[in-house]
């Protein structure tokens, strides 16, 4: 028998994409909050003989070309030929779905309705008649959960055995009245929906000022998991790749490697790819899995519509909240994420201004700095660390939103959209896609990237140790070169050197400000923080270039990896650069002006 072709559409958080996942046996990231799916999908699935290639649209409320994702749904249901149209409805919130539904009815005829979460209506006391609204509509409507898995062998029978019905063609002035109609017929609330835990607790997450606190109380949470979790996986890979060290060398030596290529595969190559797995595995393997559980329960929409009015002052949009948390794991992912905001003006703001948000790779480095010089080495430097790291990153967005309102005022001016963000039932977490989508989709795929960015960084750090003018290494040239324009900064020429030096990962810049002041070969271990601080110290370090060594980490260019996808994301070198200058420039001018406040007292 010939494929048959599937289309897959519904309203944002309805669980499409978990329909997509059992019918296909897929793998795509499920996310409980709008937006996160803004690519069409493709899979397929074997029944009775029969070859189903489904396609899952983008989450959309409606067809009406106001933003990418309607864009996207409409042309492909117009263009593309498909045999079945399958809508997943959320049955907790039938009268809202069913605007989507008689607006695909007027492109095509050929639909299934899938009522999916009839488990959560059944436990918010929601009664559906479901034969009457199939009547109603003139197509089948087959009840499922995903989370139950049920009405799944159903909803395939009914996709192989679909006979078209009677079209009825709806004008679009009177979709709004039939679905307020239709829902009137068929739905009963047989309770009040104050009733539930979850109108009490958004109370709570959503109000003007405990909102923020809950957000606060939560980040310090998290940070202090992701800190006290990972210090010892750090210095356990520390060690083993320490130890490993002599036998590489060893194996190098035997299959008659030249000395000079064995000193740059282990100590240019090898130490810095060892550096940037040792301190950014451990993090990320916590950091991502608490923050996949925030946004699997259904916290982080709480967290944009929080945010929302604040960056609504930018002009900009609350979504810009959501790619923020993307980029404190990774700014390469957070820059990705902006393709949930409709509007190209504010997208392209969130893009410029994402990396303002410090990623997992540049937290061990503004830890160890604040344990050193403003905490100090007590037995709760831990929490005090996560409640610093957290004031940190409420800096770096209060910085955010300043840049994002003077864009919105000068390069990217423009009306401001408008911002419907709906918030989702809670849910309780999957534990195994939660270690499954942050272990393997996140955490594995950007240490790939950093260690393909990492390897010519090894090279070339290894070069400028190696190649010497004046019995010098072209290295300490180069630091006592930028000297000047560091002190301008209330820092030092080596610091500057070790973040021009960084740019391919942010994780090697203190190792290699470490190597220059000790005149070292190779990258230097800071898990002692107590040996780091004599260093630093003896190397003319003060509270004032710790302060602004953690402004220059947070406000500086984005790493090679974010600038690439910022390339690929905005298809523009203009905006790719000034991705670039912009949060350097900031950094500038706020180095200059702490060195200049330290100075008057």
């Amino acid at each position: 028998m010939e494929d048959k072709t599937l289309i897959l559409a519904g309203n944002p958080n309805v669980g499409k994409s978990s329909v997509f996942n059992y019918l296909t046996h897929s793998n795509q990231h499920t996310g409980n909050w709008t937006g996160k799916t803004v690519e069409v999908a493709k899979s397929s699935y074997k029944y009775q003989d029969t070859t189903y290639n489904v396609y899952d649209l983008p989450g959309t409320y409606s067809l009406n070309n106001h933003s990418k994702e309607e864009e996207l749904a409409t042309e492909f249901l117009k263009n593309t030929y498909h045999d079945v149209t399958l809508i997943v409805c959320d049955a907790t919130s039938l009268e809202r779905n069913l605007n989507l539904v008689f607006q695909i009815l007027q492109i095509t005829p050929k639909v299934i309705i899938c009522l999916n979460l009839i488990d959560e209506a059944q436990r918010k006391g929601i009664v559906i008649n479901i034969p009457r609204l199939s009547k109603l509509l003139h197509v089948p409507v087959i009840p499922t959960s995903a989370k139950k898995r049920f009405g799944f062998e159903k909803l395939k029978e009914a996709i192989a055995n679909y006979k078209l019905d009677i079209p009825i063609r709806y004008q679009q002035e009177d979709i709004n009245t039939l679905s307020t109609l239709i829902a009137h017929q068929t739905i009963i609330q047989t309770k009040s929906p104050d009733q539930f835990i979850d109108h009490k607790v958004d109370h709570i997450l959503t109000h003007k000022f405990f909102g923020f606190l809950t957000m606060f109380a939560l980040f310090i949470l998290i940070f202090w998991l992701t800190i006290t979790g990972a210090n010892y996986p750090s210095e356990f890979l520390f060690d083993c790749f320490n130890k490993f060290t002599p036998h590489l060398t060893k194996f190098l030596t035997l299959i008659h490697l030249p000395l000079t290529l064995i000193d740059l595969l282990v100590n240019g190559i090898y130490k810095v790819l060892t550096w940037v797995l040792s301190v950014m595995a451990p993090p990320m393997a916590i950091f991502f899995p608490l923050f996949t559980l925030l946004e699997d329960i259904g916290y982080l929409p709480r967290f944009a519509f929080c945010l929302d009015y604040c960056f609504q002052k930018c002009q900009s949009c609350g979504k810009q909240a959501l790619t923020m948390c993307m980029g404190l794991g990774c700014n390469a992912v957070g820059v990705t994420g902006c393709r949930i905001i409709d509007s190209k003006r504010e997208r392209l703001i969130a893009i410029l201004t994402n990396a303002f948000v410090p990623c997992n790779g540049r937290f061990p480095t503004i830890i160890a700095l604040t344990s050193i010089f403003i905490i100090g080495l007590s037995r709760n430097s831990n929490i005090y660390s996560a409640i610093i790291l957290t004031l940190i990153i409420a800096f770096a967005i209060f910085i955010t939103m300043l840049v994002s309102k003077i864009l919105s005022n000068t390069i990217l001016k423009g009306e401001k959209s408008s911002f419907t963000i709906e918030l989702p039932p809670y849910r309780l977490p999957s534990i195994r896609k939660i270690l499954k989508e942050s272990l393997i989709t996140k955490t594995l795929k950007i240490l790939y990237r950093a260690i393909i960015c990492s390897i010519p960084a090894g090279i070339i750090i290894w070069l400028l140790l190696h190649i010497t003018l004046n019995d010098t290494s072209l290295l300490l040239h180069l630091a006592n070169f930028f000297n000047p324009f560091g002190h301008l900064l209330g820092l030092d020429g080596v610091i500057i050197l070790a973040f021009i030096l960084g740019f391919p990962a942010n994780e090697i810049v203190m190792p290699i400000i470490l190597m220059i002041y000790l005149s070292s070969n190779s990258l230097i271990d800071i898990s002692n923080l107590a040996n780091l601080k004599t260093i630093l110290v003896d190397n003319g370090w003060t509270l004032l270039t710790c302060i602004n060594f953690i402004i220059l980490s947070l406000f500086h260019f984005p790493c090679a990896t974010t600038i690439l996808t910022i390339k690929k994301e905005t298809n523009s070198w203009l905006w790719t650069i000034l991705s670039v200058i912009i949060p350097l420039v900031v950094g500038i001018i706020l180095c200059i002006f702490t060195r200049t406040l330290w100075l008057i007292f």
